[in-house]
């Protein structure tokens, strides 16, 4: 059930990031840029000592879905 839980978070997160930074890119990219942004801010999160519940973890995934975005821009350009 954590995994589904996970999951459902990471969508969340990667549609909000995309909302944040104007990242217009179709539903897929911004799937997997807030499930991969998920587990970069669960591993930032634990680097710097931050844990609590869904409402952290949503923070953390868009914090670092919105990191990916930025890498996203920087490498394959603005759009």
């Amino acid at each position: 059930m954590h995994f589904v839980i996970s999951l459902v978070l990471g969508v969340v997160a990667g549609w909000l990031a995309g909302k944040i930074m104007n990242f217009e890119k179709n539903i897929i990219v911004n799937l997997i840029l807030g499930l991969l942004g998920g587990a970069l801010g669960g591993w930032l999160g634990g680097l710097f000592g931050i844990s609590g519940g869904w409402i952290i973890g949503l923070a953390l995934s868009v914090i670092g879905a919105c990191i990916l975005i930025f890498l996203y821009r920087l490498i394959f350009g603005r759009k």
